[in-house]
């Protein structure tokens, strides 16, 4: 697909890291005006205790105030296994539109089972403002952006391109991170290394956000590379590593990883544009599926 490139524009990025969930949540302004959006917030969750709180989406909310933006968007880039949405937050504070693949269907119904939501819960992607196909484009203040599908991680994985600055989710990490797990529920090994193909396909000047680091070898935490870079470097997919050599590694090596520790919370309030479900009395409540993951 020929995708509406225009590496003259240069979007002012800033990324924020939630050192709890390893998550980089970002601010991407218009250059021109005072536009911007966010993309894959994170609302905080202490577990153990059932308590939510907003430290983490209270400092975006912070920086588009003191600097004067207007939020246009809040992108979520996938359904995150590994922390919540504090989109319905945000934007009750500053507006703007929630986005997300329109694979979320398929989310949807996959853990809408799992999770035994009943007919109640709308499957049909209605709980975000927007869904996107492969290749929608809208706008943030004067720039374009298009969207690019990115399956294999999860079903609904995007890839968002803004000029010169692409926002991967899990597609990708840092070239000394490698890539994302496949083996959730419509996770493909195969899958993710053909949509991790088409975004090494972008301009090698092209930059890549990460939307996860863990510093691995104990380096510091960084969230942004550039296409060239990853193509190098990328110890599972860079250097002409094959599709087959990627799959076994990916699938053996997926074999041998836990569960994220707030897989249970997060898919039932992301697959929910950010909201917590409630019981029958709307008391905000979660579920735990026994043996469903």
């Amino acid at each position: 697909m020929d995708y509406p490139l225009d590496m003259s524009v240069k979007p002012e990025v800033t990324g924020f890291f939630d050192p709890l969930t390893h998550t980089i949540s970002y601010i991407v302004k218009d250059p021109s005006s005072n536009a911007c959006a966010i993309i894959d917030s994170v609302m905080d969750i202490d577990y153990a205790a059932g308590r939510i709180t907003y430290e983490h989406a209270d400092q975006l909310i912070a920086f588009v105030q003191d600097n004067n933006l207007k939020l246009e968007w809040l992108i979520e880039t996938h359904v995150h296994a590994d922390h919540l949405s504090a989109a319905p937050y945000i934007q009750d504070k500053l507006g703007g539109k929630i986005g997300v693949g329109e694979h979320i269907v398929t989310v949807q119904n996959v853990f809408g089972k799992i999770f035994n939501e009943g007919t109640e819960f709308q499957r049909d992607g209605s709980q975000f403002d927007a869904l996107f196909q492969e290749g929608d484009t809208y706008e943030i203040g004067t720039m374009k952006v298009f969207a690019m599908h990115t399956p294999g991680h999860t079903p609904a994985c995007m890839v968002h391109v803004v000029g010169d600055a692409a926002f991967v989710g899990d597609t990708l990490f840092m070239p000394d991170g490698g890539s994302a797990r496949a083996d959730f529920p419509g996770g493909d090994a195969g899958v993710l290394y053909d949509s991790i193909q088409k975004v090494l396909a972008l301009p090698d000047e092209m930059r890549l956000f990460m939307c996860h680091d863990y510093g691995p070898n104990g380096r510091d935490i960084a969230w942004e590379t550039t296409v060239g870079e990853e193509k190098k470097h990328n110890i599972h997919v860079g250097t002409g590593k094959t599709k087959e050599d990627f799959v076994k590694f990916r699938t053996e090596r997926d074999a041998t990883l836990a569960m994220p520790n707030l897989i249970i919370p997060s898919l039932q309030v992301n697959m929910r544009a950010g909201e917590i479900p409630t019981d029958d009395e709307g008391n905000p409540m979660l579920k735990v599926p026994v043996n469903g993951l």
